[in-house]
């Protein structure tokens, strides 16, 4: 393992009072989703290579979220939000707390996902311009969609799939959010030309998707936008979907690439916290790598690639840090310019 414990006289400072007189204010929140076991030591999830690697010794507990925030010297701190579209819960109670003065901290919404083969290759990471709501929406049995339907999922108040009806007011809103493109782009252009760690497991997976030239090559770093759904979807019907449905509600400017369980959640809640003040949502990043493809390869039933172990939950945990690790560190290490402006391209 790469994690060193800091020294005796920083751990001295790894319990703050929950009531302390000034606020904590962060320079960088990164949010991963789940931890398998334990934060250090065992078999990572997505938050274990953050707090080895970033040295988050530190613990702080927030009343009524689950998991205690970890952060270091350096004023980065990590928070587990769970799984799911219920990460919003964890992610409004934290931004509310009293103890954190949270306005000028950066966010990176940083974990594993489906990857569109149409894109990207398993291990890839994605800095997404868009968050979109998979779950808002109705939707009919695939045994009952009529002949000229591609798929039964229809948008609230439209009459057929890739419509979006003019007298819907009564439609949740947003169905799509856009976050600071400067600052997507400068992240992206700053992390380009990190090196993702290959396995063979990867490289003989992605190999049978032969009908997709993006999935044949190794991992990289992109811009591709995120899809959350608390359905676990897959195949490529779904797929064909996804990326209709991001077009839809992005007036055609967003391009699907990752999807996941969380995001379209986590984009809510901290909108409301940008509301009241609490967050600024400019300084929001999500960062996606690809743990396994979300369609079948050629000759595999969907149903089959569902249930598969992922072949690249590795390489898309060891991109998710190489790569969201590198903004991270940037920003940390050099808050007396980043505090005030963010940056852009």
């Amino acid at each position: 393992m790469n994690f060193r414990f800091l020294p005796v006289s920083c751990l001295l400072l790894s319990t703050i009072p929950p009531l302390a007189a000034e606020p904590i204010r962060p320079r960088v929140m990164v949010v991963a989703t789940f931890e398998i076991g334990q934060d250090t030591g065992d078999k990572p999830g997505e938050f274990q290579f953050w707090v080895e690697r970033e040295h988050l010794a530190g613990t702080l507990a927030i009343a009524g979220v689950d998991h205690p925030l970890r952060f270091n010297t350096n004023g980065v701190f990590g928070a587990v939000s769970g799984t799911t579209v219920r990460a919003a819960a964890d992610l409004l109670t934290l931004g509310l707390d009293p103890t954190l003065d949270l306005s000028k901290t950066y966010w990176l919404i940083n974990g594993i996902a489906g990857v569109d083969p149409a894109d990207a290759s398993v291990g890839a990471a994605a800095w997404a311009r868009h968050v979109v709501d998979g779950d808002i929406a109705y939707e009919i049995d695939s045994r009952e969609v009529p002949a000229d339907w591609p798929y039964g999922i229809v948008p609230i108040g439209g009459k057929k799939p890739n419509e979006i009806p003019g007298n819907a007011e009564w439609a949740p809103k947003p169905m799509a959010w856009t976050l600071n493109p400067g600052l997507v782009q400068w992240a992206y252009e700053f992390t380009r030309d990190t090196i993702i760690p290959d396995h063979d497991d990867a490289r003989k997976h992605r190999a049978l998707y032969t009908a997709t030239p993006e999935a044949l090559k190794p991992a990289s770093v992109l811009i591709g936008d995120s899809l959350g759904s608390c359905r676990y979807w897959h195949g490529t019907v779904m797929t064909r979907w996804a990326n209709d449905w991001t077009r839809l509600h992005t007036g055609g400017r967003g391009n699907f690439v990752m999807t996941n369980m969380e995001d379209h959640g986590i984009a809510l809640a901290l909108t409301r916290l940008a509301r009241l003040g609490k967050v600024d949502f400019n300084r929001v990043l999500f960062l996606r790598s690809g743990s396994n493809f979300c369609t079948p390869h050629p000759g595999q039933k969907a149903s089959e690639s569902m249930t598969e172990e992922y072949s690249g939950m590795l390489p898309a945990l060891e991109a998710a840090h190489r790569v969201g690790s590198r903004v991270v560190r940037e920003i940390a290490g050099n808050w007396t310019q980043y505090e005030k402006t963010i940056p852009t391209r």
